[in-house]
């Protein structure tokens, strides 16, 4: 009994769950998920007429959503660090566009918060209006950055073409070649990168686009694809940390 606990309890995967949960961005994208699919589970259970089990569940969800709150200055850290970095002038523009959308986006939300843990009281209207210039900032930093994935992407295959150019012509220059193949895996690294994003963008962006009143999703869509997007980059992270 002691050595088939012992197999359970150091096997490699359990080591590696902890050194994800170690760390907070693992944290609050695994809390991300349970919070999505908690907002599509009590959509579901309340269309079933189950206003009991959904209350429950939503009350989860709202949990989860104020405890998940980030600090903004690390958006305007972002910002700034931007403006120091090499490269396409309008990828940098837009970038610094979508962390300075962030960082507002972030400050109107802690003011959500803060009124949601009754720290600051906010009339009904006020409350009402924070929130929406909180997903409208949203939205526009996820625009900012659908914009400069596409702008990344042609950019990518130009270059990718180039490099392969340049091998079809039989150049010969053994040092040149190790160049481009390191480039060459670069890029296509990077491609797999940008279109993960792109893919969490365009589902993340029906998220403050409902909540901005530009459309009207319903809460079970919404939380589809917020699970969908907090799956992605669990795997983004869990790659990020344990290598694989």
């Amino acid at each position: 009994m002691a050595t088939a606990a012992s197999q359970v309890i150091l096997h490699p995967l359990v080591s590696q769950g902890l050194k994800y949960g170690s760390t907070t961005l693992g944290r609050d994208k695994l809390y991300r998920t349970v919070q999505y699919f908690a907002r599509f589970f009590a959509w579901y259970l309340l269309n079933k007429g189950d206003k009991i089990d959904a209350a429950r569940w939503s009350a989860l969800k709202s949990h989860l959503g104020t405890a998940r709150k980030c600090k903004p200055i690390e958006h305007l850290q972002a910002a700034l660090r931007a403006t120091l970095t090499t490269g396409p002038a309008l990828e940098q523009i837009l970038t610094i566009g979508r962390q300075l959308a962030y960082f507002g986006y972030l400050s109107y939300d802690t003011l959500i918060w803060a009124n949601a843990i009754k720290f600051i009281s906010l009339n009904p209207e006020t409350a009402k209006r924070v929130g929406k210039t909180s997903n409208r900032l949203w939205f526009a930093g996820i625009v900012f950055n659908l914009v400069n994935g596409v702008l990344k992407t042609v950019r990518l295959k130009h270059e990718a073409k180039r490099l392969r150019a340049g091998k079809s012509r039989g150049e010969k220059d053994v040092g040149e070649e190790t160049q481009r193949e390191t480039r060459l895996s670069a890029i296509k690294s990077a491609q797999a990168a940008t279109r993960r994003q792109f893919t969490i963008d365009i589902l993340d962006v029906w998220l403050p686009a409902t909540g901005s009143g530009i459309v009207n999703l319903s809460e079970g869509t919404l939380g589809i694809f917020g699970l969908i997007t907090s799956i992605l980059g669990m795997q983004a992270q869990w790659k990020a940390v344990n290598g694989k």
